[in-house]
């Protein structure tokens, strides 16, 4: 896998991330840089340690369906991009209540916000991709996207609302559409 798509991947799977590190910033007081680096690292460490997880639980029994592993893999991420699409759009009918931002809150979200990063790490191993590089790279992108994310909450949240996980879903649909037709190819 080529390190553009890697990054795409990375980006896709941030935008959850994104979009609570937005909320933060609306919630708390992003001048306050420690919040930033706090929310940034429970983030990223989660979605560096998902794509592992995943990887290892699908390369148990890869070798069993070795030949529609491109298949899976596209149902995988267009599940997730799809779901992404569909949760950014009730969200913004929806007016959530802004949660508390303590070490507990942001443990939940960051593996609510993972998840992703699990089925796309079950992904790479079907693809028999390496994943230690690719998470390492969505552990570094999630948390510059998430650290940044507190400060554009703080300015521009009310404005922005769910459209990062719109974007995020988009990505991941692209790119699930492109190792199939790479694999049909």
């Amino acid at each position: 896998m080529d390190i553009f798509t890697i990054l795409l991947i990375a980006v896709g799977l941030a935008m959850d991330a994104l979009a609570v590190s937005i909320t933060g910033g609306m919630a708390e007081n992003p001048r306050k840089k420690l919040f930033a680096v706090k929310i940034a690292a429970f983030f990223g460490l989660f979605q560096g340690i998902m794509p592992v997880i995943g990887w290892m639980a699908g390369y148990g029994f890869r070798g069993l369906i070795s030949s529609v592993d491109h298949w899976i893999a596209f149902g995988l991420l267009s599940f997730v991009g799809c779901k992404m699409i569909v949760e950014s759009r009730q969200a913004e009918k929806e007016q959530p209540e802004r949660p508390q931002f303590n070490n507990h809150t942001l443990f939940i979200l960051s593996i609510a916000t993972s998840i992703d990063a699990l089925a796309v790490g079950l992904s790479f191993s079907f693809l028999d991709a390496p994943v230690v590089i690719p998470a390492l790279i969505i552990a570094a992108v999630t948390f510059s996207i998430s650290f940044g994310g507190v400060f554009i909450g703080d300015r521009f949240g009310h404005f922005l609302g769910r459209k990062a996980e719109l974007f995020g879903g988009i990505i991941l649909l692209g790119i699930g559409f492109k190792i199939l037709f790479q694999h049909l190819t």
